[in-house]
């Protein structure tokens, strides 16, 4: 039998219950992929705890997006893929489960190099930095403000930054430090005189910023330091971007991510994997627990815990 993670209500980490479901049968278009982890992400405790607005609850509802898994059974139509393909996928509706329908264009061949934990753990993430440094035109004689430079996305926007031939200062807590500059960023700390901080480590000046930080900190700064407002975004303060005139992507934004901005996001995954299978892209995994425990992944997602968080059904 086959289990899922669910909810009814809105609230705290214990409204997650599992559950058994039926097996999944293959449909036109869809694989059936069972999975071997899924990526837990902030947005998913978000949703769950009713602080990003969603539909209604009508019927139990599943969680997670992004996961890495094996195809079981290919529907019509289907051509590429076959039962045992090692696959990622992102976007998904229900990665929290030990199978997931899936339709094709959500799914992407997983190379040997990257195992199901690093697979699972791209999707939004990287999906987030790829489409804001997109977004944005950075560029390699740019100088890159990143808050929150330590969590997932800030360190993929920090790797790709670097790629391209950005200079990247990135703000996080000291004892991420070490993390940051291995991925090729200043560290400095956030905390009273951080535009000074910058301004020491940037000495030719920031030309573009991004927030995954969401504090007023992280905005003031940015205010302060780039020139021009609408190369600064914000991943997390949508709701406020319009009134100071940045960009923001989802975070609360009213405004819906464009339909390029939607193709950049599909197109990150692919290139991260690849960088991935080259030995030059890096994903620090943190706690991977059981699927049963998924209230404890958001417990933890939600306290700040170190590296991605996975479940392993």
């Amino acid at each position: 039998m086959a289990h899922a993670i669910v909810y009814t209500a809105f609230g705290g980490p214990d409204v997650l219950t599992l559950v058994e479901t039926p097996p999944l049968q293959p449909q036109p278009g869809h694989l059936v992929v069972r999975v071997e982890a899924a990526g837990v992400n902030p947005i998913d405790a978000k949703l769950r705890a009713a602080i990003r607005p969603s539909a209604p609850i009508t019927e139990p509802r599943r969680v997670g997006s992004d996961g890495a898994g094996v195809v079981t059974a290919v529907g019509d139509g289907v051509e590429g893929y076959r039962p045992g393909d090692e696959v990622v996928f992102f976007g998904a509706s229900g990665a929290y489960a030990s199978e997931i329908l899936l339709p094709v264009p959500l799914v992407q061949h997983r190379p040997p190099q990257v195992s199901a934990a690093v697979g699972a753990a791209l999707g939004i993430p990287v999906g987030t930095a790829y489409q804001a440094l997109r977004s944005l035109d950075v560029r390699a004689d740019d100088t890159l403000l990143l808050h929150a430079g330590s969590g997932s996305v800030g360190q993929a926007v920090i790797q790709f930054a670097v790629l391209w031939g950005a200079r990247v200062v990135a703000t996080a807590s000291p004892r991420r430090f070490d993390r940051i500059r291995s991925l090729g960023a200043t560290p400095v700390a956030y905390g009273e005189g951080l535009a000074d901080r910058v301004r020491d480590a940037a000495s030719d000046g920031v030309t573009v910023a991004i927030d995954a930080a969401g504090t007023d900190e992280a905005l003031h700064v940015s205010l302060e330091l780039v020139p021009d407002r609408t190369r600064i975004a914000t991943l997390v303060r949508g709701a406020d971007a319009d009134a100071l005139g940045i960009q923001a992507y989802s975070g609360g934004s009213p405004h819906p991510l464009t339909a390029q901005q939607v193709a950049w996001r599909g197109e990150a995954m692919p290139v991260a994997l690849s960088l991935l299978a080259a030995d030059r892209f890096s994903v620090e995994l943190g706690p991977a627990l059981p699927l049963a425990d998924a209230a404890e992944a958001h417990r933890l997602v939600e306290s700040g815990a170190q590296g991605k968080i996975t479940l392993l059904p």
